[in-house]
């Protein structure tokens, strides 16, 4: 929706877009776990419940989590905190693709950032990777325990992409198609899904996937934002001729573009490299001149898109899911569009590459 006066594209929360061909459709505005399972540092267990509380009342209707994150304390404090609302008020998603299993008294060493360890004072369990069919079933069975619930509305694919797991990719990747995929096929018929796509950290991954008629969406994270959107024409191109939905993660870059270009600015979860900080100052300079507030250009940028249904952004209290509410509303001219897209023209200044 335009504007009358020349503003730009006017973000409503009460629409719904729906997630290729599935029945399912989300509101613009998902929001994101993994903020609430002490990412970074420990949450307050009752501030992660108001997060979600307030972004509920506010009119989001997409709750997106993990077993990853905070290794099942994400899925416990989303089913607390939706736990009473109506079932079909709201869309939930959860991932498949790594197994909990308890530890013992001392906890294995530390995943990498890439493979997510990225979380304090975790639950009691360890990661392992599972995309087979018998893990599938039971990364399904178990979300669906943590929660507290019957479905989820969107089952996705995690991170089976070059970038998590490097030379084991095509292993990975063939395991997908071969038997990921055909598990949650069973899954939907059955009901305890109701739409399948892959959460990824990179297009190329989206791309050798689109051809496969399960996939109804990608959760495509920090590849399509106001910093980096390097091939994604054709992935958005392909979305479109194959219909399946795009719904965008960390629009912030995991931070940078939340914090701008400061000390420890964040970018993948880690601090940011100079190339980036440069990149973020440029952006920076834009919005200065045009008077709009760098996180709300970054948060409606990719809504922009047609190709694009929604996007997920985490929150770690009430405050922070107010904030992100009034960003999604800030009024952005035109204009600010307008030489952002002659910006990247002139000089190809984003898109940065891993």
């Amino acid at each position: 929706m335009i504007s009358p006066e020349g503003m730009g594209t006017v973000i409503d929360l009460a629409q719904r877009r729906r997630l290729g061909r599935s029945a399912v459709a989300v509101s613009p505005l998902g929001f994101g776990g993994n903020a609430l399972s002490n990412l970074y540092a420990a949450v307050d267990a009752a501030q992660a419940l108001d997060a979600v509380r307030v972004s509920y009342a506010a009119g989001v209707r997409y709750f997106d989590t993990a077993p990853l994150y905070g290794h099942g304390l994400g899925e416990h404090r989303m089913g607390e905190a939706l736990r009473g609302l109506p079932r079909d008020s709201y869309v939930l998603s959860s991932k498949v693709g790594r197994l909990l299993r308890p530890h013992g008294p001392v906890a294995p060493a530390k995943l990498t950032p890439r493979q997510g360890g990225i979380f304090v004072d975790e639950l009691p369990f360890s990661v392992v990777f599972d995309y087979s069919a018998d893990g599938v079933r039971r990364s399904i069975e178990d979300s669906l325990q943590r929660l507290g619930t019957n479905r989820l509305d969107v089952a996705l694919i995690h991170d089976v992409d070059r970038w998590t797991h490097g030379p084991a990719y095509e292993e990975r990747l063939a395991q997908v198609i071969d038997a990921t995929l055909p598990a949650l096929q069973r899954a939907k018929d059955e009901g305890l899904i109701r739409a399948i796509g892959a959460g990824v950290n990179d297009v190329e991954a989206c791309l050798r996937l689109a051809d496969q008629p399960a996939i109804d969406c990608f959760m495509l994270a920090g590849r399509y934002t106001l910093l980096e959107r390097t091939g994604c024409e054709d992935l958005l191109a392909r979305c479109a001729e194959r219909q399946i939905a795009i719904i965008v993660a960390a629009p912030f870059n995991s931070g940078i573009l939340a914090t701008g270009a400061v000390p420890d600015a964040r970018y993948n979860y880690l601090p940011a490299p100079p190339e980036i900080i440069e990149r973020v100052r440029v952006l920076e300079d834009l919005c200065a001149k045009h008077g709009v507030t760098l996180a709300a250009a970054a948060l409606q940028f990719p809504l922009r898109h047609p190709a694009v249904a929604g996007l997920v952004a985490g929150c770690r209290n009430g405050s922070e899911a107010r904030a992100s509410l009034a960003l999604l509303a800030e009024p952005i001219p035109a204009a600010f569009w307008a030489d952002l897209e002659s910006l990247d023209a002139r000089s190809r200044v984003l898109g940065a590459s891993r």
